[in-house]
């Protein structure tokens, strides 16, 4: 819970008095290697901090997803859409590898947003970064030919990169397994 403190203070000092508020409406979720935390078609309901793990987003086909976002320790992530409109979700969530959250509801954050002074403070910064990497990934895919968003990933994310699945990252960078294969051996 401390990672989640130490992310909003780089941005904006926080009373002891509101981060006793926010942090009492947390609730700690821990999701085993490859399940589900959001099923495609249920309402998200939660924002959450991931402070162990990594998550993907996708949307799920017959033969194989497609994945569109990847999030990492010490960062939120949510099925935002979905969160802020209470309406059923168009992708899913899921745990690539164990993963611990620390959540807090809709509900509880329209609470924080009303109690606390930096309520919406807080809310806009995490939003502003959903927001930013959502753009940050459609700029990639319109402007940047698949190595690219392949060596951007590897920069972001290395030692991590290393327990996402191939098949994952090349439906992420929108190849085949193959052509990923070509392009690792390529650059290596």
């Amino acid at each position: 819970m401390n990672e989640i403190k130490k992310y909003f203070e780089r941005v904006v000092p926080m009373s002891d008095s509101d981060w006793e508020i926010f942090s009492s409406k947390l609730t700690r979720r821990a999701f085993p290697k490859k399940s589900i935390i959001l099923a495609q078609g249920k309402i998200e309901n939660y924002l959450s901090f991931i402070e162990k793990g990594m998550i993907r987003m996708c949307i799920p086909k017959e033969w194989d997803d497609l994945t569109f976002s990847f999030e990492f320790e010490g960062n939120f992530f949510s099925a935002y859409s979905s969160f802020l409109t209470q309406q059923p979700s168009d992708y899913q969530i899921e745990a690539i590898t164990e993963t611990i959250l620390w959540s807090i509801s809709h509900a509880d954050l329209q609470e924080i947003y009303s109690k606390t002074t930096i309520g919406n403070t807080l809310g806009r910064y995490a939003s502003e970064g959903l927001y930013m990497k959502k753009t940050k990934r459609e700029l990639s895919l319109l402007t940047k030919n698949a190595e690219d968003r392949y060596l951007d990933l590897f920069k972001e994310e290395p030692r991590l990169l290393q327990q996402i699945p191939l098949k994952y990252i090349a439906s992420y960078i929108g190849i085949t397994p193959q052509a990923l294969s070509r392009i690792r051996k390529r650059i290596s």
